[in-house]
């Protein structure tokens, strides 16, 4: 394969089971990946330690991003909001964990790199059914993000447009962890919890949905054992 024809592309990596699964997916479809990182000010840092691990194992650069979001706003940035745990999961409603325009600044740190390195494509592990009802997860927000890059990118105006993937949007939890088994995801190095301790708490929203969609695949968590 040519430099010319080698597909870059930039990946939002956060160390969970969807945006690993998702990286993981971009390398088997041959592309180049890039894997963004973010420090964002989370309270803890075990995120970011797995999402490096996960980079490395898959053999694609990993480049942390360390921003500040001073304002706070969220259970995952504010040491005075608790995260909920055993939160009734079809309560309506948008929960405390919700970080403010969280994509929206991700994806646009991403279309900044993609630019920069040429590459055509931007990968993010969105997922709009078994989720936390996060507004920036749903298809249209991801419609509404692509039409604004075909207008704002120097590269959309040249007529080479940067195409935003979500190859799980529309997946059940536990077809996610089927595709992450059939592509070799390390999935003993992802990490989901909301809460930064040795071991996944198995109460924030994010543990009881992986836990679900394990137990509906029939598959041993890995990062449990």
């Amino acid at each position: 394969m040519t430099k010319q024809s080698i597909k870059k592309a930039v990946v939002l990596l956060s160390g969970g089971l969807d945006s690993s699964t998702t990286l993981y997916y971009a390398v088997s479809k041959g592309y180049d990946c890039h894997c963004l990182i973010f420090d964002y000010g989370q309270k803890h840092k075990k995120e970011i330690i797995q999402a490096s691990f996960v980079a490395r194992r898959a053999g694609c650069k990993g480049v942390v991003v360390k921003i500040s979001l001073p304002w706070k706003g969220s259970a995952l940035l504010d040491n005075k909001i608790s995260v909920p745990k055993n939160r009734a999961m079809e309560t309506k409603g948008i929960p405390v964990t919700y970080v403010p325009a969280r994509n929206i600044i991700f994806l646009s740190f991403a279309a900044s790199y993609a630019e920069a390195i040429r590459a055509k494509t931007i990968f993010i592990g969105a997922n709009a059914v078994d989720y936390s009802g996060y507004p920036d997860c749903r298809p249209e927000f991801i419609r509404a993000y692509q039409a604004m890059l075909a207008q704002g990118l120097k590269t959309s105006v040249e007529g080479k447009s940067i195409k935003v993937m979500t190859p799980l949007i529309h997946l059940s939890k536990a077809r996610i962890v089927k595709l992450a088994v059939n592509l070799k995801v390390p999935l003993h190095l992802t990490w989901s919890c909301y809460n930064g301790k040795s071991k996944p708490c198995g109460v924030c929203d994010s543990c009881r949905l992986r836990a679900q969609g394990f137990a509906q695949a029939k598959i041993q968590d890995k990062a449990l054992v």
